[in-house]
């Protein structure tokens, strides 16, 4: 038997025929890559079950700072592996630095505080890829007016592999730019000198007036990312590009600070269009342009054990550059004082919110400059 058929009918017979066959191949593609699939943290599900795991992680390394007990740190990484053992490592030094910091201080952590804040999720290896925004809040007194509270923020953004082992999550890799890298090494910080000069201090006696010092710490309150405070959405000034993944994004900062807040001019030298000059983006460029231009000039330089106590000289909206074997390698902002008087910077690489100016610079190598801006 013979069956005619118009062409319009076979044409669209034909194009039923090719849907079907890309339906099929479509289904097998999604179920072969659902193995690696990422998950949208808007899905509440997912997202709450790992944020649970998350915070469960940072409440305990943050329980185990004040505490300094770091076998509480061991048991969440799978130190079965190099990667888990490194991550570890470093964070039993990171706890060993802050306590020994809090001695030449003179301070006493009483609470550590996290926010954590998914950007993605992928699942893997039995386990996820995790990418978020961490923003920790570290709370201490002097031990000799315990009744005067301080606090300071720092915002950190990691990368962390969590696999089930033997029925629990465990942290089998983490990276994530530490702010307390640069101090990991020290091997002893404690100065009784030191000590009792820090704590014979008061709290500064400086009234700020003028307008673009007080406005260039708005600016620096409102834009140091992951720092900041979370009404602000943890995010950095979209209209300035970020430097951090070329090598460090502080002098930008400090760059918009002075612009954005202190209303200093732009110049041929230190500019931004849509890119900064390399007075504008480079710590030691940014240094020396503000002390060559006469925008600012020095207060100290020097080891720490030559500039501690001219550090109680800074003002909000001066600033404090670090170097490293004759580099400027970071800029901080100051931006206020504790309760002593001890000075509050801000900065972005790692981002830093009111933190006591010189912790995680303390390895006998680097030195300090203290620079008063001109405003």
């Amino acid at each position: 038997m013979i069956i005619v058929v118009s062409r319009k009918k076979f044409l669209l017979f034909l194009v039923g025929i090719l849907f079907f066959i890309t339906i099929l191949f479509l289904g097998f593609k999604t179920l072969d890559s659902s193995i690696v699939a990422t998950f949208s943290i808007t899905d509440d599900s997912a997202k709450d079950e790992i944020l649970v795991i998350i915070k469960d992680y940072f409440d305990l390394r943050n329980d185990a700072i004040i505490e300094g007990d770091a076998d509480t740190i061991a048991s969440i990484y799978d130190t079965s592996t190099k990667y888990g053992v490194w991550a570890y490592e470093h964070e039993k030094k990171k706890l060993t630095y802050l306590h020994k910091w809090s001695d030449k201080q003179g301070i006493k952590f009483y609470d550590v505080k996290g926010l954590v804040k998914l950007t993605s999720k992928k699942e893997r290896e039995n386990g996820y890829r995790i990418n978020l925004k961490a923003s920790t809040q570290y709370w201490y007194y002097y031990k000799n007016t315990p009744k005067k509270k301080n606090m300071f923020r720092i915002g950190t953004y990691h990368s962390i592999d969590i696999k089930k082992i033997h029925g629990a999550w465990k942290i089998t890799r983490e990276w994530y730019t530490d702010p307390f890298a640069d101090s990991l090494h020290l091997k002893d910080i404690k100065s009784e000198a030191i000590t009792k000069y820090i704590l014979s201090q008061t709290k500064s006696d400086y009234k700020v007036t003028n307008k673009r010092r007080i406005d260039a710490v708005k600016y620096a309150d409102r834009f140091c990312g992951a720092a900041s405070d979370e009404k602000y959405g943890l995010k950095y000034n979209k209209k300035y590009k970020n430097y951090n993944p070329l090598g460090g994004d502080c002098a930008n900062f400090a760059s918009q600070i002075l612009y954005e807040g202190g209303k200093f001019r732009q110049s041929s030298t230190w500019r931004y269009y849509k890119g900064g000059s390399k007075a504008w983006v480079n710590a030691q460029s940014f240094k020396n342009y503000m002390l060559y231009s006469n925008r600012a000039s020095k207060i100290a330089y020097g080891s720490y054990e030559k500039v501690y106590k001219a550090s109680y000289k800074l003002l909000p909206g001066d600033f404090v550059a670090y170097e490293k074997n004759g580099k400027v390698t970071h800029i901080s902002v100051v931006t206020g004082a504790d309760s002593n008087g001890y000075a509050y910077v801000h900065s972005h690489n790692t981002d830093r919110y009111r933190v006591p100016w010189d912790l995680g610079w303390s390895n006998k190598g680097i030195k300090f400059w203290l620079v008063r801006v001109h405003y």
